[in-house]
């Protein structure tokens, strides 16, 4: 595959077609009687949620208006996801759901696009299974979205378009519909060069592809110009950024860069390998109080033996050098991390060597997964898989180890204020608001009644109180009690209104 730089010459088309399906979307939406609305469904990571930003501002564009949720959507996007356990079952059995509704408006438009669209084998199943699915694009064609509805709405004629070229685009000519009033997804590049033997990301996604530091920082200057509070950069490898590009800054001076420009509360990243990260981030981090006091290091393995295997070209030594620099550095940051367990070939003495890791480092929390076969990869292949049975078992006890360590770091903050950034209401209670400290832990907390916001007294859990109103602000938070993933508190001021 090679990187293909969109032209200012194809993105003048891209306008005139976006011209046009307005136009073709207002007559159809006389014709329904309606106006026309879009439903964008995504799974999987961040930078996923980026890319279906852009489909919608994409959609937005056209003339479609965002489905309410008891509305059957006009126009229905599938953004998938081939890292997630179970994906294509995931997908496939939600396709099936949509059948009644393509039957009752034949008008109806249905596309399936992400990472599932790399792989054929899913494509080809779309094709003779699903026939009321209407397109298939790839996670870098989402700028020829406009160019397949045309196609489709012209010919009447399914699309299938999963280009092999890895686009690169300038994010700042394309529309985007941020969904959260506070935060903003930047990626600052796309694709990943590492080839790690459990992963198909460097076959959906493609190659390392840097945007210029210069597009990127204009981007953030427009960002905290129109408000946002917090912003995350996005890219598989965060730390590879500008290795492709001859002459470009590192990202520890993007991270800088950023945390200078005025108006950011909150400057977040990922994914950090653990290969490529610099001594240098973490003293950028620890230069800049408004970069986030958290670092997410996927370990995947403590044993050095399985992460060769992995292909994940550190060792144990390496790892724990670059976290305990962090934990010196930084100490009231979190770390967290990613971790296997089952990986081929893994004998008991190798999961000690992840149990050991995990006490030294101490993470916060960790997200942790049983090893699970990935067609197209290199570990797929491999004849020593673990019996499910000791995967299990395994798995089991690292759950006990790191439970208790994630609630014993919750525990240390009970007692403290901290500042919070309110992301809206809890999904426990419509009177509780949810947000984050700045090292990134999860606060629900209540907001004493009587409290004054803007000059009057709130009353959480009168009918009429509005959580939506806070999102987005800063807020002192006092913390009294810790949960196994989460900490509860209370509301002591809001420091701005």
């Amino acid at each position: 595959m090679s990187t293909v730089i969109v032209s200012q010459d194809e993105l003048l088309r891209y306008n005139s077609l976006v011209s046009k399906l307005k136009n073709r979307i207002a007559e159809m939406g006389i014709e329904a009687g309606h106006t026309l609305v879009y439903h964008v469904k995504t799974y999987g990571c961040q930078l996923n949620e980026s890319d279906s930003e852009k489909i919608e501002g994409i959609l937005r564009d056209i003339g479609l208006s965002e489905a309410s949720e008891d509305q059957d959507p006009d126009f229905l996007i599938l953004n998938t996801c081939t890292i997630r356990e179970n994906a294509d079952v995931r997908l496939f059995g939600n396709l099936g759901a949509y059948k009644p509704m393509k039957k009752q408006n034949r008008n109806m438009f249905i596309a399936v696009c992400g990472c599932m669209m790399k792989q054929p084998e899913n494509v080809e199943r779309i094709k003779k299974s699903f026939p009321y699915v209407d397109a298939c694009f790839g996670p870098s064609d989402i700028h020829l979205l406009p160019e397949i509805l045309d196609k489709k709405l012209s010919q009447r004629k399914r699309v299938f378009s999963v280009s092999e070229e890895d686009y690169l685009v300038d994010d700042n000519d394309m529309p985007v519909e941020r969904k959260r009033k506070f935060r903003a997804l930047v990626p600052i590049m796309y694709g990943c060069n590492n080839f790690c033997t459990y992963c198909v990301v460097p076959y959906t996604r493609g190659r390392e592809r840097s945007r210029s530091s210069e597009q990127i920082l204009k981007q953030l200057s427009d960002l905290a110009n129109e408000g946002f509070k917090e912003v995350m950069l996005l890219g598989q490898n965060v730390n590879s950024y500008g290795n492709d590009k001859e002459g470009e800054i590192s990202f520890a001076q993007l991270l800088e860069e950023t945390a200078k420009i005025p108006g950011f509360s909150r400057i977040r990243f990922m994914t950090s390998h653990p290969k490529d990260i610099s001594p240098e981030v973490i003293y950028t981090m620890k230069k800049y109080p408004n970069i986030e006091r958290h670092l997410h290091l996927p370990m995947q393995s403590g044993s050095s033996t399985v992460l060769k295997r992995m292909n994940r070209h550190y060792d144990q030594e390496q790892y724990l050098k670059t976290a305990l620099l962090f934990r010196k550095e930084l100490p009231d940051a979190t770390l967290t991390t990613d971790i296997i367990v089952g990986f081929p070939g893994e004998t008991e003495e190798d999961f000690q060597a992840t149990l050991d890791v995990v006490e030294k480092c101490r993470f916060d929390s960790a997200f942790t997964f049983q090893y699970s076969r990935r067609p197209g990869t290199k570990a797929a292949s491999y004849e020593d898989q673990i019996p499910q049975d000791v995967v299990t078992e395994r798995f089991g006890r690292l759950l006990a180890l790191q439970n208790d360590l994630t609630f014993k770091s919750n525990e240390s903050v009970v007692g403290k204020t901290e500042e919070i950034l309110i992301e809206g209401k809890s999904a426990t209670a419509p009177d509780i608001l949810t947000g984050r400290t700045n090292s990134n832990r999860l606060v629900n907390f209540k907001i004493p009644k009587g409290t004054l916001y803007k000059g009057k007294a709130i009353d959480a859990e009168s009918p009429d109180f509005d959580a939506d109103q806070f999102e987005g602000l800063l807020a002192m938070v006092k913390i009294l009690k810790a949960k196994p993933y989460s900490v509860e508190g209370e509301l002591e001021s809001f420091i701005d209104e």
